[in-house]
């Protein structure tokens, strides 16, 4: 096990790394910006060291600031937590170059999934079903027209060097591509420094169901489930929950099996997540792998009880599994609630400003991960994500009596949230009877499922 763990995150989940490695008995190290000086994790954190600016590439993606970070505190692993600098090959190469371990996959692994539509075709190689679309990365404008005629509209412009919904662009016809394909390759540009593009067909109506996996590097690979994560804004999530409500027991089964038989026969090693579009028919097809930890693994933590931070941690440091697939139990359902800086009636504008009062929610099946405290000041320069609010119940009915219960105790004063959706959608019909899709709220509007405030 590591001596020393530097966490080169901010926010909810450097505070949720840090309980981890209290746990494990690891001192850890909180590296921030100086936005972020004053936040828990760095109050919470045995040592912490300013890393630079507000301004995220010249602090929390400053490879040398972060590595730097490392040397001098003494710390021989980072965890970058999700986002950042987390499935960046080039850091996870400065890493070992500096004898410091990378908490995460390998840079060679990373490099090998670093593709989308690399990874596609070789996860298809080995038995997924993956969505039609584009030959390759399509070269120019004459590519994309001549190969999107051949595949017919509507189609998914997505960047193949990252994800989260930025560069991502619907495309209904020709028109449409001669002005989305320009603006996503230059979102991806800005976002992930390659602006590389490829299409997948657009399947109407669709949801979003994820396999989480744990792979060591003695190629033993298990399956922790999967999460339903189709209530998103703009291609990005708001809601996830496990098991999916979509599917019977028989075809959550054969997408468990297949998601980790392919990723273990392709040399993934970490934890990562699998994730795939359901149609209405119940087919699934493999879209894209995340190579770090997500935002919403404490769905997954909540029913199977296995703490993946943990165990993200020990695989890295090279140990094995410590479970086999036939002792890993799913118990219950759970759902997490994101919860933003964000004012859902102006379609989820972000918000800045001071928490004056907080009050969580707890009892039973309730789990809030926060950084916030009274008299913390929400910053501008960074995601909006302010708190998960997960809830556990015995099964999805239960789950969603006690997701009303803590999203009614659930306050926030002084900052602007998207409670007020939260509150609305878990009673809205749709939602109640599990029929969702990830365009639902680009086709409906948000402003629809936002409740009355008090």
């Amino acid at each position: 096990m590591f001596s020393k763990i530097l966490i080169a995150n901010r926010g909810e989940i450097a505070v949720r790394i840090l309980r981890a490695c209290r746990d494990l008995g690891v001192p850890a190290v909180v590296a921030y910006s100086e936005a972020d000086r004053d936040t828990l994790a760095v109050r919470l954190a045995d040592e912490a060291v300013c890393i630079g600016p507000a301004e995220a590439r010249k602090s929390y993606l400053n490879q040398p600031a972060v590595i730097s970070a490392a040397l001098i505190t003494g710390a021989d692993a980072i965890h970058p937590g999700y986002g950042f600098l987390s499935e960046d090959a080039s850091f996870a190469e400065a890493c070992a170059a500096h004898d410091v371990a990378f908490i995460g996959p390998s840079a060679e692994v990373l490099e090998q999934f670093a593709s989308k539509y690399a990874v596609r075709r070789m996860l298809a190689a080995h038995g997924l079903p993956t969505v039609p679309g584009s030959r390759g990365i399509v070269t120019d404008l004459n590519d994309a027209l001549a190969q999107a005629g051949e595949a017919g509209y509507p189609l998914l412009l997505k960047p193949s060097a990252g994800g989260g919904g930025r560069g991502m662009r619907l495309v209904r016809s020709p028109r449409e591509m001669e002005t989305s394909l320009p603006l996503a390759r230059s979102e991806a540009q800005a976002a992930f420094g390659d602006d590389s593009i490829y299409f997948e067909k657009w399947i109407e109506e669709s949801r979003h169901v994820e396999v989480q996996v744990l792979v060591d590097q003695h190629g033993n690979g298990i399956h922790l489930g999967e999460r339903d994560c189709s209530v998103q804004r703009r291609h990005q999530k708001i809601i996830e929950e496990g098991p999916s409500p979509a599917m019977d027991d028989a075809a959550r089964q054969r997408l468990r099996d297949l998601a980790i038989r392919s990723v273990v026969a392709a040399g993934y090693q970490s934890a990562g997540t699998l994730e795939f579009l359901l149609d209405r028919e119940g087919n699934f097809y493999f879209i894209e792998i995340n190579c770090r930890i997500q935002v919403e693994h404490p769905v997954t933590e909540a029913i199977t009880g296995i703490d993946l931070i943990r165990e993200q941690i020990r695989l890295a440091a090279g140990e094995r599994l410590a479970m086999t697939q036939e002792a890993v139990a799913f118990r219950g359902h759970a759902i997490e609630f994101r919860i933003n800086a964000e004012d859902a009636s102006d379609n989820f504008a972000p918000q800045t400003g001071v928490v004056e009062e907080l009050w969580l929610p707890g009892g039973p099946g309730v789990r809030v991960d926060t950084h916030l405290y009274p008299g913390y000041e929400v910053p501008p320069f960074y995601d909006s994500l302010l708190a998960k609010l997960v809830v556990w119940g015995d099964d999805r009915a239960h789950a969603l009596e006690r997701g009303r219960r803590a999203l009614a105790e659930l306050h926030i004063g002084g900052v602007k949230t998207n409670i007020p959706f939260h509150r609305g959608i878990i009673d809205n019909p749709t939602f109640l009877d599990a029929e969702v899709s990830t365009n639902l709220l680009d086709r409906v509007g948000p402003a629809a499922f936002v409740a009355a405030e008090s």
